[in-house]
C-alpha cells in the first residue's frame, strides 16, 4: 500500500525581498504599482523552500537532514500543510508514531475537506491498527470533487475493510475503485484475491487477467494466478504462471514456497 506524501519538489533559489520605493512626492514613482510581497507570503515561501529541501534529503536517504528542514519549515509557517504531511511521513519512518499521527491529523485539521490529507491519515490509521477509524477519512477523501485519485482512497479503504473482516465492504470498495480507474492494479489484484478466497475462481481469473494486462507482474500476482488456474483445472495456464514466478522472482517468498512444495510432494 502504498504510504508516501504526494508533494512536488520545486527548489526555489531565494526569497522575495523587500522593495525599496523612491518617490519625490510629485506623483507615482516607477515602482509604486509593483505588488509587494507580504510578510505572510514570505514566511510561506520560506516554509515551502525548506519543505522542498527536505524532500531532496529524503530522496538521498538523509532522514535526519530532512527532519531538520521540516522543523524549520514549520517554524516559518505552522500552517503549511505540505510540511505537516512530509514531517509526519518522516516521523513514521523513524518510528515516532505519536508525532507522525499528530502531524497527519494537523494536516486534516487545516484542510478538512481535502482528499489527499484525508487519505494520508486514513492510511496511517490503517497501518497502525485503527482500521475502523480510517474508513471515515477515506470516505472524506473520495467526497472531495477535486481529489485526482479517489480510486486510490477506495483501494485503501478496501484493504482496511479486509483487516476488519468486512469482505463484502472490501469487494464493493475495490469494484468502485476499478470503475473509476480500470487501470488500478492494486484494486484488480485485491479483488481477484477476495473472489478467489470466496471460492469464485472463475470471476477471480477475469480480474487477475486484467491485472496481467497492465504488464507489471509481482510475485504475489503470479502466485495468485497459479492458484486460480490450478483451482479451475487449467494445468497449462497454471504452469505458465509458475514458470514466470520462478524466472522473474526466484528469490521471492512465493517462489521459495512453491519450490519447497515441489520438493516435498
Amino acid at each position: 500500500m502504498r504510504c508516501r506524501p504526494l508533494i512536488g519538489i520545486s527548489l526555489a533559489l531565494a526569497l522575495a525581498g523587500c522593495v525599496t520605493v523612491h518617490n519625490d512626492g510629485n506623483g507615482p514613482g516607477p515602482t509604486d504599482n509593483i505588488p509587494k510581497t507580504s510578510k505572510a507570503d514570505q514566511l510561506k515561501d520560506a516554509a515551502r523552500i525548506h519543505t522542498d529541501l527536505a524532500q531532496h534529503y529524503l530522496a538521498a536517504g538523509n532522514l535526519e537532514g530532512a527532519l531538520e528542514k521540516l522543523k524549520l519549515a514549520l517554524q516559518f509557517d505552522p500552517n503549511y500543510i505540505p510540511a505537516h504531511t512530509v514531517i509526519a511521513f518522516v516521523y513514521e519512518k523513524i518510528n515516532k508514531l505519536p508525532e507522525a499521527e499528530a502531524n497527519y491529523r494537523q494536516a486534516v485539521a487545516l484542510a478538512p475537506d481535502k482528499g489527499d490529507v484525508n487519505n494520508n491519515l486514513g492510511q496511517f490509521l490503517c497501518r497502525t491498527g485503527k482500521p475502523q477509524e480510517s474508513i471515515g477519512y477515506f470516505k472524506k477523501a473520495v467526497a472531495d470533487p477535486f481529489y485526482a485519485t479517489p480510486d486510490v482512497a477506495l483501494t485503501n479503504a478496501g484493504i482496511c475493510q479486509l483487516q476488519m473482516g468486512d469482505q463484502a465492504g472490501a469487494e464493493a470498495s475495490f469494484r468502485d475503485a476499478i470503475a473509476r480507474n480500470p487501470g488500478n492494479g492494486d484494486a484488480l489484484f485485491q479483488l481477484a484475491e477476495v473472489l478467489y478466497k470466496q471460492g469464485d475462481a472463475f470471476r477471480a481469473a477475469a480480474f487477475i487477467q486484467r491485472f496481467d494486462a497492465l504488464g507489471k507482474p509481482t510475485a504475489a500476482s503470479l502466485k495468485l494466478g497459479y492458484d486460480i488456474e490450478s483451482r479451475l483445472g487449467h494445468t497449462d495456464a497454471a504452469q505458465t504462471y509458475l514458470r514466470h514466478l520462478q524466472s522473474q522472482f526466484p528469490d521471492s517468498e512465493q517462489a521459495r514456497a512453491m519450490k519447497a512444495t515441489a520438493s516435498n510432494p
